[in-house]
């Protein structure tokens, strides 16, 4: 099997170099193309204005001065020399992609352009800030990456869902399990702007999340991070909300004949 590993915290991330040894227990043929520099938040961009210039740090490793999308279309169209990867695997984050948070994440969008080029495609993630300490307990990445990814490779799912496992901030021996769980949404708006005033008294402003916890809903990603499991939820591109769609055209049947 042919792997090829992406991210959005840059080539030098600690998770990459997890996401590394996760792979290498699957597979011995590991191509990696990740961003030059850190790229979190960026989502699906792709870089269309500027040159985006790519360097080899190793055989069969580059860091692309680009975003993480980027990094997978390059790396599928022109880097991995030979056949196509059979699977796409991106992380592993610093920091849980869960609920809203999915529409934000570099690391998740590096799996959706590998699902869209007919590869499989894997988000993985190191939650933090919840119950853990404050370090981030890569161990737990580490041992619980291919417990996680081994099974779930043997079974199928449809070509245009991507699959997000998110790991519990807690040591590897104090995961209560798996679960298979839907996107959850908080009941409060966690992403904040700070206004800042610089030495020349201009203002600047830092965004970022505040640590408040929600009280999510039985079997959503959030749920399964608070108490303790690893989150596997399928994702895909299509955002149809299907029952305003059908009470639409239902209201709005023969308005615009």
């Amino acid at each position: 099997m042919r792997i090829l590993l992406t991210n959005d915290d840059g080539i030098h991330a600690e998770g990459l170099r997890v996401l590394e040894e996760i792979a290498r227990e699957l597979s011995d043929d590991v191509w990696i193309v990740a961003p030059e520099v850190e790229q979190s938040g960026k989502s699906r961009a792709v870089t269309l204005t500027d040159p985006v210039r790519v360097r080899q740090v190793e055989p069969q490793k580059f860091a692309v001065q680009g975003t993480p999308t980027d990094c997978v279309l390059i790396g599928l169209l022109e880097l991995v020399e030979g056949k196509k990867p059979d699977l796409v695997l991106s992380g592993v984050n610093r920091g849980q992609n869960i609920a809203e948070d999915t529409t934000y994440s570099g690391t998740i969008a590096g799996a959706m352009c590998g699902m869209q080029h007919g590869v499989r495609s894997v988000a993985l993630s190191q939650s933090r800030n919840f119950q853990h300490d404050g370090s981030l307990p890569w161990e737990t990445a580490r041992q619980w990456g291919p417990k996680v990814l081994k099974p779930l490779l043997e079974t199928e799912w449809p070509d245009d869902v991507v699959i997000n496992v998110n790991f519990p901030d807690r040591a590897p021996e104090a995961v209560k399990g798996v679960e298979i769980t839907r996107q959850g949404f908080r009941d409060e708006n966690i992403i904040r702007a700070e206004r800042r005033i610089d030495l020349r008294g201009d203002t600047y402003f830092w965004i970022g999340y505040r640590g408040k916890l929600s009280q999510p809903a039985e079997g959503t990603d959030l749920k399964a991070i608070y108490d303790g499991k690893v989150s596997i939820s399928p994702l895909h591109v299509d955002l149809t909300h299907d029952r305003t769609l059908e009470s639409m055209r239902g209201a709005l049947s023969g308005v615009w004949e």
